[in-house]
């Protein structure tokens, strides 16, 4: 039987070399709690991502020292869930990317982190659900609320190629587009029958291929004036957005890039 959760954006993680810092600004941006280091873990600092609603939005991995020397840099990942990793590695690496990782967490499950052919990174996941509660699902990802990512957006030197390859492996499909100036359509993705992002071509300005995570926030302008607030850069944006909400693009004070989308809500 085929899991529900194949294909399903599952996780997202933020590695920063300052979690504090990184926990002082999405708070305050977004309305996380972002919880404190947990002594046991020994040399790693991984912390999760608290909602108000009681639920987890991700997690925070401070980079130390040693993972920066090794080439980790500062970056938001996706963990997209995959009945077999070896699979899903197979399938990257003959679409001429590259397998940097593969590592499997007890009680966590095993991921591979994996760039596709035109460079964008994403994780690949399947997920040991907790024994206390064998059939828990994922709700990370949610098109509509606030403080969880509600839109997943691949940057691509290649759109129709990633298209192909995305909807083969995860079992997506693309379904309509919407034009944008002096560039090609930008278009959108699904699962099922949920949109869950879209894939558009990359700006010149983009240094590489990339996947970007809007974040729900409460009101637009809040979030956007805690952005810069807290030592983080608007990028473009708000821009009004079918439905009637704003997004807009910023980057956290160590330059990583992510975006936000909201309602606009009058003083």
């Amino acid at each position: 039987m085929t899991d529900p959760d194949t294909g399903a954006f599952i996780w997202y993680e933020l590695m920063t070399p300052d979690a504090d810092a990184a926990k002082m600004f999405y708070d305050a941006v977004i309305g996380w709690d972002i919880a404190p280091r947990v002594a046991s873990q020994g040399d790693m600092d991984y912390r999760m991502i608290l909602r108000s609603d009681g639920g987890m939005a991700g997690g925070v991995l401070a980079l130390s020292q040693e993972m920066q020397d090794g080439g980790a840099r500062p970056a938001w990942y996706g963990y997209v869930h995959v009945a077999d990793v070896d699979a899903a590695k197979q399938a990257f690496e003959a679409a001429g990317g590259t397998v940097h990782f593969d590592q499997t967490m007890e009680g966590v499950g095993r991921m591979a982190l994996v760039t596709d052919g035109q460079g964008a990174p994403l994780y690949v996941m399947t997920p040991t659900p907790p024994a206390d509660d064998p059939d828990a699902r994922s709700d990370v990802f949610d098109y509509e609320k606030a403080q969880h990512v509600r839109w997943n957006e691949l940057s691509t030197t290649d759109q129709d190629g990633a298209i192909a390859f995305y909807t083969d492996l995860f079992g997506w499909r693309q379904d309509g587009a919407m034009p944008m100036p002096g560039m090609v359509d930008y278009k959108f993705l699904y699962r099922g029958e949920g949109m869950i992002g879209a894939v558009m071509e990359k700006p010149p300005g983009m240094p590489q291929s990339n996947w970007v995570y809007s974040i729900g926030v409460d009101a637009i302008d809040r979030a956007v004036a805690a952005v810069t607030d807290g030592g983080g850069q608007l990028v473009h944006g708000p821009h009004q957005i079918p439905g009637g909400e704003f997004s807009a693009v910023c980057t956290d004070p160590h330059g990583v890039a992510f975006g936000l989308v909201g309602p606009r809500k009058e003083d």
